[in-house]
């Protein structure tokens, strides 16, 4: 029972940070096909969608091979830490969160991709943020105690399940709930920031599982399955979200103001000639 519980309260985390982070992935995939016409918008997102799942997809079971790999564990801390660094330093030196320059992008003109050199950009996209996704999936997920399911790759039967649903919910968000998170971001300013402070927390933890790698060394091989440890992160990284929530004024926002929607509704003024 107790590690049902554990398995599905990882998972319960897993698909709240999914939520987060799969509603700004789909901000700025909808920012950078905002400016095709809209059949041609609506071909590129799709075919976002499908790479998304397949990156994701290949980016699993390539690190359910690697994962063990000390190497691996120290650049996927090194990269979560990155970003989660990267975006709050420049939410607080611009005072802008990406919901923001939604707004404001429609109003900066500029020469604009064509549509498959639109598309190329979408799918790079797609794999940092699968990149992304996984990283902090494996991270959470890596240090549950075994399931007893056979092994894919390095990864526990189970661990791989914990961490495919998690993307998978992800996608599943980013193609049919995406409005409503963008919403709760434009409403809670905050949650945009605690969100990759979250993931610079996850970072932590996969950079503790790599110290205690046995080829590192350098901390207690079994610190990382410590009680005190697990209840610790997990503490902190619930009041992170919290502090999110309730540090961040909460700003009325109509269905017509949400970032995501002006963004897929804003079209060229010669859309019916340029999809000809």
């Amino acid at each position: 029972m107790d590690l049902f519980l554990e398995y599905g309260w990882v998972l319960l985390v897993l698909i709240v940070l999914e939520g987060l982070l799969a509603a700004d992935n789909a901000l700025v995939l909808a920012i950078m096909v905002k400016h095709l016409p809209e059949e041609k918008r609506k071909k590129a997102l799709f075919y976002g969608l499908v790479g998304a799942f397949f990156f994701r997809l290949g980016s699993l079971f390539l690190i359910s091979f690697l994962v063990d790999v000390w190497q691996v564990q120290a650049l996927g801390a090194i990269y979560l830490l990155y970003i989660s660094i990267n975006h709050t330093v420049k939410h607080f030196l611009k005072g802008k969160t990406k919901t923001d320059e939604a707004q404001d992008s429609p109003k900066k003109a500029k020469k604009q991709s064509g549509f498959w050199m639109t598309v190329f950009k979408v799918e790079v996209a797609d794999i940092a943020f699968a990149v992304d996704s996984i990283l902090a999936a494996v991270a959470l997920a890596v240090a549950l105690p075994p399931s007893g399911l056979p092994n894919i790759g390095g990864l526990d039967g189970g661990q791989f399940i914990v961490i495919f649903l998690g993307g998978f919910i992800g996608l599943i968000i980013m193609r049919f709930a995406a409005t409503f998170f963008v919403k709760l971001l434009q409403q809670r300013p905050g949650l945009e920031v605690a969100a990759f402070l979250i993931v610079g927390w996850v970072g932590v933890k996969l950079a503790v599982i790599t110290l205690a790698h046995p080829d590192v060394g350098l901390i207690d091989s079994h610190f990382p399955h410590n009680s005190i440890w697990k209840i610790s992160f997990y503490f902190v990284l619930v009041a992170i979200a919290a502090l999110g929530w309730f540090l961040s004024s909460k700003v009325e926002v109509t269905d017509d103001e949400n970032a995501i929607k002006e963004v897929e509704e804003q079209q060229p003024a010669k859309d019916t000639d340029t999809s000809k």
